[in-house]
């Protein structure tokens, strides 16, 4: 009789069938001890400190993609979100929505991905669920990642206030994630080598907080990239931003898929990339940091806080001119995180 590799409504009935693909698929590759007593939630040891907590769900087309995958992504986001709020990843839930059909050999890649990316990461998988719903329902995988960290990793962020002359920092090159995911679909063969820069900051954000105590604020530049994090920043602090054209870190061929497809690299979506306003006086220093780390190596600093007495994101071109910044107006492309 044919054994099916394919996910079927009995995987996510509650019998058997689901208590075997839980121990199998995720349990024996996440192996977290936590997991492994299969409570209904997991029980977490903290003492004296701050927790700070963090959800996204990923839903990403293709499943896989250059320089990534929706397990690697599910974790790296989640991680990220809880390094530039200055905490230490620790624990992370996992709840799939599978679709029926789905096959096993793809979801057990994926779950291989999201465990080596957690041990990887330092993270420890405590809990999770799992759900499947009948073909067409939902589109192969959908994943929602929950984490908890402690503050703060390092010195944390700077209680200081954002003042005019803060530097803008960014940790690397912009909109690689995004170019990625468009060679995927739109089988760009000049774009063959764009790579996503989808990780886990751990160690980069780490090496800053413990050798600087002049980080303002961060924030990872997903969707909307670097001109969304930036005007949100001017709006909430009333302050104006001003980056420089020449300054910004690109990749000539997500430069070129850019300027093909009349995509603006400051409005592209980054997975592995985190803006950051620092004090002047720790700007350089902080970018030397950056750059001593993998995933920092092309930090550049590309502005500043021009003023603290109104809000509005500026652009200096490389023409010489100046012009105001905003963030994208509707979706510029659907499913990319």
């Amino acid at each position: 009789m044919h054994k099916s590799r394919s996910i079927t409504l009995d995987h996510g009935a509650g019998g058997s069938a689901m208590r075997k693909l839980i121990e199998d698929c995720f349990v024996s590759r996440f192996k977290g001890l936590e997991l492994q007593k299969l409570n209904d939630a997991a029980k977490l040891n903290v003492t004296g400190a701050e927790i700070a907590v963090s959800t996204d769900s990923y839903v990403v087309q293709p499943l896989v993609f250059p320089g990534g995958d929706v397990g690697k992504l599910a974790v790296c986001g989640t991680v990220n979100d809880l390094l530039v709020m200055g905490a230490l990843p620790r624990w992370l839930s996992i709840a799939m929505i599978i679709e029926e059909g789905l096959p096993l050999e793809t979801l057990e890649a994926l779950c291989d991905s999201i465990a080596q990316t957690a041990f990887d990461a330092g993270v420890e998988i405590v809990t999770g669920d799992t759900k499947v719903v009948p073909h067409g329902q939902c589109d192969e995988l959908f994943i929602n990642t929950t984490g908890i960290g402690t503050v703060p990793l390092g010195s944390g962020l700077s209680r200081q206030p954002i003042a005019a002359g803060d530097a803008v920092i960014v940790s690397g090159t912009l909109g690689d994630h995004a170019a990625a995911i468009l060679a995927a679909r739109g089988g760009f063969s000049f774009a063959h080598s764009v790579q996503s820069d989808c990780a886990a900051l751990v160690n980069m954000v780490s090496s800053v907080l413990h050798s600087h105590d002049g980080v303002k604020w961060m924030r990872d530049a997903t969707r909307g990239g670097v001109a969304a994090v930036l005007e949100e920043l001017a709006l909430s602090n009333c302050c104006a931003v001003t980056i420089s054209e020449d300054a910004l870190p690109i990749e000539p061929e997500t430069r070129s898929l850019c300027e093909l497809l009349g995509f603006d690299p400051l409005h592209l979506a980054n997975e592995g990339k985190i803006v950051m306003i620092v004090d002047r006086k720790q700007a350089e220093q902080i970018v030397q940091t950056l750059r001593a780390t993998r995933d920092g190596r092309n930090a550049a600093q590309v502005g500043e806080i021009s003023s603290t007495d109104f809000a509005v994101l500026l652009l200096e071109t490389s023409a010489g001119g100046t012009r105001r910044l905003h963030r994208p107006t509707g979706e510029l492309l659907p499913r990319i995180c």
